[in-house]
């Protein structure tokens, strides 16, 4: 039951089960299941459905929903497609949706608290996020009552919303920057004593997780799709579904082809757009003015082995830049069509459906798993319990990142250790 190793894709060696690096190189590690067949636990709950597919060695109670997966035939017939399929990560009780931060973070967020609890040292877990990724982090760890990080950018402080009573161990860090200076500075505060990182895309159970969208469509769909749509940020999603595909092929139930990535990202600010079509980044102040600046990670895992750009070569896939104007307009058709609000990072991958349509790279009868990555926002607070977290410390990007400890960083952490103290 849910045993497996973790293999470095690089050097391929087995690594210790909780490793997030390989120490003779810096490609991405791997689970290898001893399960080699997609089974689904129908006596537990959610995600948890797919245990023996994910890196834990038990499950997190109060947490784990997972996405709802149907044939589509608004947004369809809207496109002239005849088998698409939409994975739908959100709150949308009609659909039997239930996942209340409305993303699909929140797919990641359980495996990999369960994961930190399961490894019994006593440390604080750090998680840098944008918005989405820290409402899932604090609901998981708030089921599990363990001691959380939260480092953000300004602007993702009004997404930091859950619908259950917060923990009191949850510390909120606004750092005074964009998304990859938050990043920096989580990283920086991870290295120092009592406190690890969560690790991002290097942490499987980040990616297993994500995977549960792949493992769900394709017990709708009988078979894995042949084309997958999804908008990213960094990228780990469509490594995920990669992974999860490969695996499928694997069991040997659902066919022998990977289905072939169409993964997008909102222009200007496209670092891998970018980078896998040979095009010059257009100057701008990124994230400003995105139509999501989720959708904005300057340091993605792209060139590493096991990274974006080996599951774009794989699958032979694509990347699309999408135009705030295009992304709108999508939006707009979408939640017309099928009758349900979606986040506009969504919207993106929409939007990449639309052109590869127009274009002939799909075509009617294919088919197609396209990831809704989050939805139902407006229902979810017009009907649920919302409870806002505070920011509880504010600091510059540069903060901590003296390589001895200055005075200041011993007050910074002195600091959060007295308002973890002080809740607990």
């Amino acid at each position: 039951m849910g045993e497996y190793l973790v293999r470095c894709m690089g050097c391929g060696g087995v690594q210790p089960p909780h490793a997030l690096n390989c120490q003779n190189d810096d490609s991405l590690l791997r689970t290898e299941y001893f399960t080699k067949r997609l089974i689904t636990r129908d006596d537990l709950p959610g995600l948890w459905k797919f245990y023996d597919w994910l890196p834990v060695k038990k499950t997190l109670p109060g947490s784990g929903e997972k996405p709802v997966t149907y044939r589509s035939e608004g947004i369809a017939r809207e496109l002239g497609l005849e088998n698409l399929y939409i994975s739908f990560s959100g709150y949308w009780p009609e659909r039997g949706a239930k996942m209340t931060t409305c993303s699909f973070k929140d797919l990641e967020a359980p495996p990999t608290v369960e994961r930190m609890v399961e490894r019994k040292d006593d440390q604080i877990l750090v998680v840098a996020s944008a918005g989405n990724t820290a409402r899932a982090f604090a609901q998981a760890a708030s089921a599990a009552h363990i001691p959380l990080i939260l480092v953000v950018p300004p602007t993702a402080l009004d997404r930091l919303w859950i619908s259950q009573r917060p923990s009191d161990s949850i510390c909120v860090i606004s750092v005074k920057g964009d998304y990859t200076e938050a990043i920096d500075f989580a990283a920086r505060l991870a290295a120092r004593s009592r406190f690890v990182g969560e690790g991002g895309a290097r942490n499987v159970a980040r990616r297993d997780g994500m995977g549960v969208v792949m493992l769900d469509g394709v017990l709708s769909m009988k078979s894995l799709p042949e084309h997958y749509f999804q908008a990213i940020g960094s990228g780990t999603g469509g490594i995920a579904a990669w992974e999860a595909s490969i695996r499928l092929i694997e069991d040997g139930r659902f066919g022998q082809h990977l289905p072939k990535l169409h993964l997008s990202q909102n222009s200007p600010c496209a670092p891998i757009f970018y980078a896998w079509t040979g095009s010059m980044m257009v100057a701008g102040r990124c994230p400003e003015g995105m139509y999501d600046d989720v959708l904005y990670n300057r340091k993605p895992p792209y060139s590493v082995k096991g990274g974006v750009k080996e599951a774009l070569e794989e699958t032979h896939g694509e990347v699309y830049g999408i135009s705030n104007k295009e992304a709108r307009l999508s939006q707009k058709i979408f939640e017309e069509a099928e009758d349900i609000d979606i986040v506009p990072a969504a919207a993106v991958a929409v939007a990449a459906l639309q052109k590869a349509v127009r274009s002939g790279t799909v075509e009617k009868k294919d088919f197609i798993l396209l990831n809704i990555t989050g939805g139902g926002v407006s229902r979810a607070k017009e009907e649920l319990d919302m409870f806002m977290l505070k920011c509880d410390i504010e600091v510059e990007p540069s903060a901590l990142s003296s390589a001895l400890p200055s005075p200041s960083d011993n007050d910074l952490l002195a600091e959060i250790f007295e308002i973890l103290g002080r809740r607990s």
